[in-house]
């Protein structure tokens, strides 16, 4: 399993490089490099006029550093995650995507619903809170070292501390 080394927010524009202020609004966005995901930050101006080709984003506002730390993400932005990666093909983006399905189950968005093998692998069917449909799911059957490792490297992407 590869290790995704996404870094921090680096405070500045990705477009333009000029520093983000604490309290500015921005975007946030996960850009698809390589077989990896990349975060890179965008003030408003840049993002409204250049509009970034991105595999998923999120606006946000800076974080003041001489504030307690807040969720960036909500849980609609965490759904809209998990649906984007629903065709994905790439073990380390299914092994992502069960994370996210877990950490979605605990927040009571999906609902376990049955699991079925198909081309031997394991799928969990899932009931999306307060919809009628459901979602399949590939258990990769990861261990916890792997599981904390994805979930961390999740809180990292988004900044968010994601709890185990």
């Amino acid at each position: 399993m590869a290790e995704w080394q996404i870094s921090k927010s680096q405070g500045q524009c990705f477009g333009t490089a000029k520093p983000i202020a604490p309290g500015e609004e921005f975007f946030a966005a996960l850009v698809e490099v390589e077989d990896t995901f990349e975060r890179r930050d965008y003030c408003c101006q840049y993002w409204n006029e250049h509009k970034p080709r991105v595999y998923c984003y999120w606006k946000s506002r800076y974080p003041d550093p001489d504030k307690k730390k807040q969720l960036l993400i909500d849980d609609d932005m965490l759904v809209a995650f998990f649906e984007r990666l629903a065709e994905e093909t790439d073990q380390d983006k299914i092994n992502f995507r069960f994370v996210l399905t877990l950490i979605l189950m605990r927040k009571r968005k999906l609902k376990y619903n049955s699991s079925r093998i198909v081309d031997s692998r394991e799928i969990w069917t899932l009931k999306v809170a307060g919809e009628k449909r459901t979602v399949d799911v590939i258990n990769p059957h990861l261990n916890e070292e792997q599981i904390e490792q994805l979930s961390s490297q999740m809180g990292e992407i988004m900044q968010v501390d994601i709890e185990q």
